[in-house]
């Protein structure tokens, strides 16, 4: 017989605005105990230095997390000219100082270089894996370390203000597996000054912003939590639907390929599948079908339950 699992079989997203100082596991597995949810996770890690929007799935929204971890995220960060840093960040040891200051114009002219398809040298202090081994522990080891150039797509890299001749803020959208802080120090490299993230903070992931978070504190409750929790369908607002027929339920939860009566998806698109307009599967649109890849259990605010 199956050992029943522990807790609460919650379902949904909690949107939630990390302040700085706190770990982005730190806060989900907060917000799993507090709730005595059975299962958490979280769609992206900010530094603990970092602030802004953390997205925590519960239950069957972690079989969407992909989604979100792999969607645009946008970042607003202030960069702070004329020092390096291990970390490339405020809160390294300083490698390096120069007395240059670039202009608004030679900053807008080495934007360009660092949007699109680009490969981004990580962070010596990051999470990236070494011979199975975290980046960050290596170089706390004071291990000299040479980290791979990885593919990354920024969508957008803009200056959005200057607000004196040692600070420029910015506003970056990328995809997954960017890091802000490599952004600021290729950005000080390229314009001959050097610099560092001084402030960072998330604004938006795929289809979640700051405008419906709630602010993370140490004092939050447990009922601060459930009033904050939004459901499944919230999370697969940027992928098409599918609407299946109700007597295709026994198929799709069996993971069997099912017809469509309506969608906006394009063949080959990721999709979600409906039944009675509530979410059922994960899965791909291809010529009339839904194939699934992920079956949602029949949870309140999450799959359709069959009928019968």
């Amino acid at each position: 017989m199956a050992r029943r699992k522990k807790g609460r079989a919650l379902t949904g997203w909690l949107v939630l605005d990390k302040p700085a100082g706190v770990t982005s596991t730190h806060v989900t597995n907060k917000a799993r105990w507090l709730l005595q949810a059975q299962k958490a996770g979280h769609a992206g890690t900010l530094d603990p230095a970092a602030t802004g929007l953390l997205i925590v799935a519960l239950g069957e929204a972690t079989k969407a997390l992909p989604y979100i971890t792999d969607a645009l995220k946008a970042y607003d960060f202030t960069v702070a000219w004329g020092t390096s840093t291990t970390t490339d960040d405020a809160e390294g040891a300083v490698i390096d100082t120069r007395p240059e200051r670039p202009t608004q114009a030679q900053i807008e002219a080495a934007l360009p270089a660092l949007t699109g398809d680009i490969l981004q040298v990580p962070p010596a202090f990051s999470a990236v894996k070494v011979e199975g081994a975290r980046a960050y522990d290596l170089a706390r080891a004071g291990e000299d370390l040479d980290l791979a150039a990885r593919p990354l797509h920024v969508a957008e890299l803009r200056l959005t203000a200057q607000p004196d001749p040692d600070h420029a803020m910015f506003r970056m959208v990328c995809g997954k597996g960017g890091y802000v802080r490599a952004i600021a120090r290729d950005l000080g490299q390229t314009l001959g000054c050097l610099g560092h993230t001084q402030a960072l903070r998330r604004v938006w992931t795929g289809p979640f912003t700051l405008a419906r978070a709630l602010r993370w504190q140490d004092d939050i409750t447990t009922e601060d939590l459930e009033a904050a929790l939004l459901p499944l369908k919230a999370g697969l607002a940027d992928l098409p639907e599918c609407r299946c027929p109700p007597d295709q339920t026994a198929r799709l939860s069996n993971g069997n390929a099912v017809e469509v009566s309506h969608t906006d998806a394009q063949n080959g698109d990721a999709a979600w599948a409906s039944i009675h307009g509530m979410p059922a599967a994960l899965g791909t649109y291809r010529f009339g079908m839904f194939q699934p890849s992920r079956v949602f259990a029949a949870t309140p605010g999450g799959a359709a339950s069959p009928e019968g």
